[in-house]
């Protein structure tokens, strides 16, 4: 993972709509789409292979996912375990009006709060997202009512050596940056930074507001940046 990834708030990573990004994005949602496709038949066919490699490549993020709703990590290992039975038996019924990605995740976050909920290991959203103190200064962003870059930068970092982002020791120094995230800021970044999905994806699998999403996203890219800093300052 790139250091460079956590240099911009998240309202400020979103570039401005145009045709062509549109005409773009619209062919990554087709490939998509048809890579779905193949999978979901190829689950509905029986192939373990098929199931093994959507294993290899979701499970950690459906554990991660589940401790935000369990304390426990065996207990979230079997809330995921859980999830991919689910995922067997339901595949059948799936209709393609999300990814297979966002299915997937939706009946894991809908089984962590059921089982959270059960055991009473619940935490509302609002208190994983750890304190309200800013990790950054708050008067080096702009005001979330600009009209043009709400909660953007009111002036640039300074830019840091590309080498010195790229060392491994920057990137160990953003992973446990990351590490010491609060559970929901640290599945809102992961979701979104390391996994790729976008924000509509993320608020869909776990059930939160769009808002909140950029919220969770902004306080956790921002603690990571304060983190580098130190760092770099060093």
């Amino acid at each position: 993972m790139s250091a460079a990834a956590f240099l911009l708030p998240a309202t400020e990573m979103a570039a401005p709509r145009s045709t062509r990004l549109f005409s773009l994005t619209k062919r990554a949602r087709n490939r998509a789409a048809t890579g779905d496709r193949t999978v979901v038949a190829a689950l509905r066919a029986g192939d373990e292979r098929a199931f093994e490699a959507l294993v290899e490549r979701y499970h950690r993020s459906l554990v991660r996912i589940a401790l935000m709703y369990v304390r426990d990590h065996a207990v979230a290992e079997e809330v995921a375990q859980e999830t991919w039975l689910a995922v067997l038996q339901g595949i059948g019924g799936f209709e393609g009006r999300s990814s297979l990605k966002t299915w997937i995740f939706r009946i894991l976050s809908n089984r962590a709060k059921t089982r959270g909920e059960r055991e009473r290991r619940q935490l509302p959203i609002s208190a994983l997202a750890g304190d309200d103190e800013p990790e950054v200064p708050l008067d080096r962003f702009l005001p979330p009512d600009d009209p043009h870059r709400p909660l953007g930068w009111a002036v640039p970092p300074r830019a840091w050596p590309e080498e010195r982002l790229l060392s491994r020791e920057t990137v160990e120094r953003v992973r446990e940056a990351i590490a010491k995230l609060p559970p929901a800021q640290q599945t809102v970044l992961g979701l979104r930074d390391v996994e790729g999905l976008s924000a509509e994806e993320v608020t869909a699998a776990l059930d939160i507001s769009a808002g909140n999403e950029r919220v969770l996203l902004h306080r956790a890219r921002s603690r990571v940046r304060r983190e580098l800093e130190e760092y770099f300052d060093q």
